[in-house]
């Protein structure tokens, strides 16, 4: 299916959004359509966490028994991922459905001894820390409220243990450009993050690309008044156009790509 139109929350309430889309959406298939494009098939959302996979892979890579807080952890991808890799994992999310479905797949996988989800908000995250790595994968661009947003990023960076690392992959092109906003979704500029970074004590490591073909930042903000036929050929097209840019080339492409990883720790650290 293609989601229509994106129902915008009232005023406060971003949780009851989240639990409507959770229930949409976090136990069809791989539950992608709920923690990555709102409602669109699955070959697009595949794409997408293929490239989110591609881009973060580098910082995936832990050791046994490493500490790991999962923040916005949705049905818990990258929880299981690293736990299987033998990381204790914590997962938060504000939609009490993603954290029931994230604990069913982890029982499922046989990995509930090494993860525990939480419901949370995270601009009042607290949980038993430190942590060695914190991964945010876009949650930020969902928070609306500036105030809001420095406040969980301000949580966050506290229960980063010393020398560990933050790494936050969210949609920041380089250029403002905001034909894809949405009411539940904002494609800040990357120096409004570099900024806010900053503000919150953290310092960039590392900068990388995700998804730098144009094809589907050109689409979306058109898609809902497209008729279903066209949408869906345009849709299917702009994925097969997008494919062979983003897959193989995304994280060598920062400057052009519309997400970007960030990979942070403190600054008190240097």
């Amino acid at each position: 299916m293609i989601a229509r139109t994106i129902p915008a929350p009232p005023s406060g309430r971003a949780a009851a959004y989240w639990e409507e889309r959770a229930r949409r959406f976090a136990s069809d298939g791989e539950g992608l359509a709920a923690v990555c494009s709102y409602g669109m098939p699955r070959y697009y959302n595949r794409l997408i966490h293929f490239c989110q996979r591609r881009a973060l892979e580098p910082w995936l890579r832990v050791s046994e028994g490493t500490r790991v807080l999962d923040v916005g952890c949705g049905v818990g991808r990258w929880s299981r991922l690293l736990a299987a890799r033998g990381a204790h994992v914590t997962g938060v999310d504000l939609s009490p459905t993603m954290i029931a479905e994230a604990e069913r797949r982890a029982r499922a996988c046989g990995l509930a001894s090494r993860c525990r989800f939480l419901v949370q908000d995270s601009a009042a995250l607290d949980v038993e820390g430190p942590f060695d790595l914190i991964l945010c994968v876009t949650m930020l661009q969902h928070m609306l409220d500036v105030g809001a947003l420095r406040a969980a990023l301000q949580r966050i960076a506290l229960h980063l243990a010393p020398g560990g690392r933050l790494v936050v992959l969210e949609a920041a092109p380089a250029r403002i450009a905001s034909r894809c906003d949405t009411p539940v979704f904002r494609a800040r500029p990357r120096s409004f993050y570099l900024r806010l970074f900053g503000e919150c004590g953290l310092r960039v490591r590392t900068l990388r690309g995700v998804d730098p073909a144009p094809f589907k930042t050109w689409l979306l903000p058109h898609l809902a008044r497209l008729p279903r036929a066209l949408s869906l050929a345009a849709l299917a097209l702009t994925t097969a156009l997008s494919a062979p840019i983003d897959a193989p080339f995304g994280r060598l492409a920062p400057g052009r790509s519309w997400h970007a990883v960030f990979v942070l720790q403190h600054a008190a650290g240097d």
